[in-house]
């Protein structure tokens, strides 16, 4: 049995970073280990999660605003570092692992300079900003495809595949068969734009639904997570269409609702391919194309290669083009529960476990060195 030791989460406040992370702490406690939580005002408040974790927050400025942007920034950066060193004085910490995100950075510039191990875990198919500035110096690398861009080649010694952990609740779903669906029952769709939202959706998914058969509109039930702006608008729309349909801004119960769902429509997170590939679910992605390095149209490659989900850009992401699709899949029962096949083929059931197991040989005492003898001058020649 391994020892008790105390591990340090650095993540950023986005779902992201936070689902990751909630899920390795969990499987740590299980081994019997002891996990604090290092994030910004978002993080430490995350609905759901982390909440019998001891939390820490520290100041992580990012670097934009031009010169005194910055300089505000490397202030703050240099007062998170001094708050995680202090926190590594009493919590002594065997490792400490980054998710990306700015608090990563000062909570891991602290580990380095105390000599502590280090880690970091990557959620998308390009390896993020403050991952490729620690890449140097950290001892392992945690990804979750097996081709990460961006990963410098001399760093595939320390890089590790160990996919993209999701609540032990979505992961549950893997057991449980798709959805029964033909041509005459509810058809389900969860629509998502992950923890933060996105506008495009709510814009588009009422409108484009409005253009299908009037039989098949009324067969549809739909969740819908939209942002606060854009929720009253989108109920509107969906009550004019008499199609049943749920908003709300947050969704406590998305491990239900995509456990129930014949088809999602989303934004290409990280945590929502994860959860796709980990429940087998098909759905109709819609990258954000501001993302930095347009890492969710990689994020979604992998999954629509595999015939799982269909990648529509959002530039081509229109009410007509939705309609087209939501017709070819509504006509076709038994291509949707291939689909969901294909989705749950592409997941990484064992990321929790593969992660944590990671995370504990960092600190494993290495193998003895074996001193040999002197050999003779002739063997040198």
């Amino acid at each position: 049995m391994t020892r008790p030791k105390h591990f340090v989460l650095a993540a950023g406040g986005t779902g992201g970073h936070m689902v990751p992370a909630a899920a390795l702490a969990t499987e740590l406690a299980k081994r019997g280990h002891r996990v604090a939580l290092v994030s910004d005002a978002r993080g430490v408040r995350f609905p759901g999660l982390f909440e019998d974790v001891q939390t820490h927050v520290i100041p992580a400025g990012r670097f934009s605003g031009g010169p005194i942007g910055w300089a505000r920034a490397a202030r703050q950066m240099m007062q998170g570092r001094a708050m995680a060193t202090q926190l590594y004085r009493t919590f002594k910490p065997a490792a400490v692992i980054g998710f990306g995100g700015y608090p990563a950075f000062p909570a891991l510039s602290a580990a380095f300079g105390a000599g502590i191990k280090t880690a970091v875990h990557e959620q998308n198919a390009v390896l993020g900003r403050v991952n490729r500035l620690v890449a140097r110096r950290v001892d392992a690398i945690a990804t979750s495809y097996p081709d990460t861009q961006r990963l410098k080649p001399r760093y595939a010694a320390k890089a590790h595949m160990v996919g993209n952990p999701v609540r032990e609740s979505v992961l549950a779903l893997r057991t449980k068969p798709y959805p029964l669906l033909d041509e005459e029952s509810i058809f389900r769709i969860l629509v998502t734009g992950g923890s933060q939202g996105a506008s495009i959706l709510s814009k588009v998914v009422p409108e484009g639904l409005s253009m299908l058969p009037v039989a098949f509109r009324r067969r549809l039930q739909v969740t819908h997570q939209a942002r606060i702006e854009d929720i009253d608008a989108a109920r509107a729309k969906y009550a004019s269409l008499d199609i049943a349909a749920d908003l709300a801004t947050y969704l406590p119960d998305l491990p239900e609702q995509l456990g129930w769902a014949h088809l999602v429509i989303a934004r290409a997170g990280a945590s929502t391919i994860s959860e796709l590939t980990a429940a087998g679910r098909p759905a109709i992605l819609v990258p954000l194309p501001t993302a930095t390095d347009d890492h969710q149209t990689a994020n979604a490659r992998a999954i629509t290669q595999a015939g799982g989900a269909r990648t529509i850009a959002q530039a081509d992401f229109t009410p007509t083009e939705l309609a087209k699709q939501m017709q070819k899949l509504g006509l076709d029962p038994e291509a949707l529960q291939n689909a969901a096949g294909r989705a749950r083929a592409c997941g990484s059931p064992d990321a929790a476990t593969d992660l944590a197991d990671l995370v504990e040989s960092l600190d494993a005492p290495r193998a003895p060195q074996m001193v040999g003898l002197a050999r003779p001058k002739e063997a040198f020649a």
